[in-house]
């Protein structure tokens, strides 16, 4: 129980140097000077002995065991006179060494005395003895003479009978005369109360160096927001080898960006046997690219039962195609309670086309809560068509905060063809940072004119990522320029083109279709013919049609025709057009007049009329 007190102990100290008990006991004798010459012809044996002790000193452990064992020596001769405080002295030095049928008798005899450091010592070797209600008397009795430990121990002994009202009694009068120990049980039963007072007696142990009171202050200032307050107390209990406050030490620093010393904390507690502490450390060795003592240190947080480090191992195997390796860590993550293990077994299954045991898998986690597992169980269901047994998971994982499964159930509701309900929850993803749900919202506001507001939510999207909405944002904000007349002529929309370049840079076909647009207004045909290939080799028709009239008019004429020949192809109709004068002018009237049928199906109207006027007169010139 560990009730040993401090005025207990200070009280031995002082016996231990001769001065008198607490009961005024005479002091003990003086040691004789044949007391020393016997320890010394005990220690050294024969004469012929000694000449090796001035060579080979005892070590210090040797000579502890001698110093106490004269102390005890001494302690018993004078209880045998009669000394009430060598009696107590005698009694508690037995009591620590654990032989409590050896100290009882010198206790009871000091008590007899009225020794109040024997009565709580008695009390504290009755409880040992399973004897609780007779070493609650003694400790009253010492209480009430004034002992803080005796005071702090029957606090101690009421609240675990549940008598709440009687420890904060005992307590308070063990915490009032500055005994630590009984300060911070104070503290502890307050803030079982969630009582506020409880934050004065954390912090009274605290500052005398009681490293849980420390560590329980900075959760306090932390909760609060007083971070700085919080990280001095983290550091008080960390440096006394609090694990615990040296983890949040750890996270503090790490998310103010001071790695290294973030990674000392980690370590001192993953040495101390944190497995938290172990499992950020190896993540911080995984960022700086140590990934072999990365994965040791989640080995060994994992095999200390962190679910968390568990799954970094799978996750680190399964990106090494190790998935046997990987299903196991994360079988044993989902054993130490960590649902996450079920949901990445569900991923792993997926990625391997065992949906079946996905879906088992994804349940698993979802039941659990598992928001995530919820969203992937609904997307795996309606992949299967089965809209209706996937909506009830999607509305769960929405409302659990996850934003994927709001932007889907957006899709589902547009699907159906409710825009309104569609509408809601894009609005809702998006306004958790949804990138492609802000794009939604964004084309829905365009449509309905508001293009300011569009604006600020293609920029939210364009920003998270979206190459159709960075796409968009430039052709909006080009637009204006134009709108405004504010566009200098052949320079373009400077802002617009930095969307442009963004998107084009993702791959997005038709914002580099629109830089090659950009660059040639500028004169700059290298840059055009770049952007407008990139676009058409990706399959952009727009593309090939351009790069084609460009190329054309460099005098490239048999490699325009390639350029339109595939845009034509893909259903481009000024690019079919195109083929069909060029056809003409080479004389294969009947090939022209193909190219024609063609771009009057493909249009637009004007290339339509256009072709059909070709058409005619390619028929005139084939009868005349």
């Amino acid at each position: 129980m560990g009730l040993m007190g401090e005025s207990a102990r200070l009280l031995n100290a002082r016996q231990i140097h001769g001065q008198r008990g607490s009961t005024g006991g005479s002091p003990l004798p003086a040691p004789r000077s044949e007391d020393y010459a016997i320890s010394a012809v005990a220690a050294a044996g024969e004469p012929q002995a000694v000449p090796a002790l001035l060579t080979e000193l005892p070590d210090e452990e040797s000579l502890a065991l001698r110093e106490e064992a004269e102390i005890e020596a001494r302690h018993r001769r004078a209880a045998e006179q009669g000394d009430p405080g060598a009696m107590s002295a005698l009694g508690t030095l037995l009591l620590r060494r654990g032989d409590l049928d050896g100290a009882e008798p010198f206790l009871r005899a000091a008590v007899q005395h009225g020794d109040r450091a024997a009565a709580n010592n008695l009390g504290l070797l009755l409880h040992q003895h399973g004897h609780a209600d007779e070493a609650a008397d003694w400790w009253r009795i010492a209480a009430v003479a004034g002992s803080a430990a005796a005071a702090h121990a029957l606090g101690r002994h009421y609240r675990e009978r549940g008598d709440e009202p009687g420890a904060e009694y005992w307590l308070r009068q063990a915490a009032e005369s500055g005994h630590t120990l009984g300060a911070y049980a104070l503290a502890d039963l307050l803030d079982h109360r969630r009582d506020v007072g409880a934050e004065r007696w954390f912090r009274a142990a605290a500052e005398h160096g009681h490293r849980e009171a420390a560590y329980r202050l900075a959760r306090i200032c932390a909760e609060r927001g007083q971070d700085h307050e919080a990280e001095q107390w983290y550091r008080q209990a960390a440096a006394r080898r609090h694990r615990r406050a040296a983890l949040c030490l750890g996270t503090l620093l790490e998310e103010r960006g001071e790695v290294k010393e973030a990674g000392h904390w980690y370590l001192t507690a993953a040495r101390d046997g944190e497995a938290r502490a172990a499992c950020a450390l190896a993540f911080l060795l995984r960022d700086a690219g140590d990934i072999d003592q990365a994965a040791t240190w989640w080995r060994r947080a994992a095999q200390a039962g962190d679910g968390n480090a568990a799954n970094a191992l799978g996750a680190l195997h399964a990106e090494e195609g190790e998935t046997q390796t990987a299903e196991r860590w994360y079988r044993t993550a989902m054993e130490a309670g960590d649902v996450n293990g079920a949901y990445n077994l569900g991923l792993l299954c997926a990625g391997q086309g065992r949906s079946q045991q996905a879906e088992q898998w994804y349940r698993k986690a979802a039941y659990a809560g598992h928001r995530e597992a919820a969203n992937a169980l609904a997307v795996l269901l309606l992949q299967r068509g089965d809209a209706a047994g996937a909506e009830p998971w999607l509305s769960k994982a929405a409302e659990a905060g996850s934003i994927d499964a709001a932007f889907n159930l957006g899709i589902l509701h547009a699907g159906r063809g409710d825009e309104r309900s569609a509408r809601r929850w894009y609005e809702r993803a998006a306004a958790s940072g949804h990138a492609e749900a802000a794009l939604q919202v964004a084309i829905a506001l365009q449509q309905e004119g508001d293009h300011h507001a569009a604006e600020r939510h293609l920029r939210c999207a364009a920003g998270g990522g979206s190459p159709e909405a960075a796409f968009r944002l430039g052709a909006l904000l080009d637009r204006r320029e134009r709108e405004d007349g504010a566009e200098v002529a052949g320079s373009g929309s400077v802002e617009a083109e930095e969307w442009y370049e963004r998107a084009a840079g993702q791959g997005h076909r038709r914002a580099q279709v629109r830089l090659g647009m950009c660059a040639a207004k500028r004169g700059d045909v290298v840059a055009a013919a770049r952007w407008y290939r990139l676009a058409a080799e990706a399959g952009s028709r727009n593309g090939a049609f351009n790069l084609g009239l460009l190329l054309a008019r460099e005098g490239s004429e048999p490699e325009a025709a390639l350029w339109w020949t595939r845009a034509a192809n893909a259903g481009h109709g000024r690019a079919a057009l195109r083929m069909a004068l060029l056809s003409a002018r080479r004389g294969s009237l009947a090939e022209a007049q193909s190219w024609c049928a063609r771009a009057i199906t493909y249009g637009p109207a004007e290339v339509a009329e256009r072709a059909a006027r070709l058409t005619d007169a390619v028929a005139h010139e084939l009868t005349a």
